[in-house]
């Protein structure tokens, strides 16, 4: 079992180094946001390798986490599109001056690969451990996993397809899953990877892996999802509006 976290945790350190290299040549830091679903799947495609024994659950897990992975990069490289580097990025840039380029590789691409491997442990255990044979909990685990993937996929594709009509420039995604929840992206992602985590509860010894989904969901409630982005829209009048019936992150219908 050490082995195989061992090989996912040397795997994301190479690979974020060299997503870091690569930002210091386009001078461009958003491409960690990019590279943030290749880790995931480098993490577990260097687990599976080094544990080898091709059990169904494996293969399972290993899926699901590939297309997840795929369809988060493809999305964000078609919404950075033109876009140059993030805000927060840009903030940082200014802000820790000569100190950015040691910053930037710890704060950002080192940190981001701790993360990873943290929020990814469900998997590595199954590719460590991966148990008896598939069952009910595979398949309720598959499900949860199923309807995170599609809240984010859906919540991802309209909030696109709403940012490219010039008509709503400036305006606040409210139509679509974006009126039952002002993060449906963010629900999404929390809700699949508890699925994962049921599918990895087979696995003996795996209950620690609970640490994934709590993460993931203390990040995007607390940290990194929503507090740093909807401070963007503090004061803006028709955000205000929205954010006083809209729930934050449970689906749930709009309020008066």
């Amino acid at each position: 079992m050490t082995a195989v976290f061992t090989a996912a945790g040397l795997t994301l350190a190479v690979y974020m180094s060299g997503i870091f290299a690569l930002a210091l040549v386009r001078k461009d830091n958003s491409i960690v946001d990019i590279a943030y679903g290749g880790a995931f799947i480098a993490a577990v495609t260097a687990a599976a390798i080094v544990s080898g024994s091709g059990h169904p659950r494996q293969y399972l897990a290993a899926v699901l986490v590939i297309l997840w992975g795929s369809r988060l990069i493809l999305h964000l490289l078609a919404r950075s599109r033109g876009r140059g580097e993030d805000f927060r990025y840009r903030k940082w840039r200014e802000e820790w001056g000569s100190a950015f380029y040691i910053r930037s590789f710890f704060q950002i691409y080192i940190l981001q690969g701790a993360v990873v491997l943290v929020v990814a442990s469900p998997v590595i255990q199954v590719m460590a451990r991966p148990g008896g044979d598939l069952g009910f909990l595979d398949l309720v685990g598959a499900s949860v996993w199923l309807l995170g993937f599609t809240f984010e996929a859906m919540g991802d594709f309209q909030l696109l397809r709403f940012k490219r009509k010039k008509e709503n420039r400036g305006k606040i995604i409210t139509t679509g899953l974006w009126r039952y929840t002002r993060h449906p992206n963010y629900f999404g992602e929390c809700t699949l990877w508890w699925g994962i985590w049921l599918i990895a509860l087979n696995s003996p010894g795996a209950f620690w892996t609970v640490i994934s989904p709590v993460t993931i969901n203390f990040l995007l409630l607390k940290v990194s999802g929503i507090p740093m982005l909807e401070k963007k829209y503090e004061g803006d009048a028709a955000f205000e509006e929205y954010r006083k019936r809209t729930s934050a992150l449970i689906p749930w219908f709009p309020g008066d």
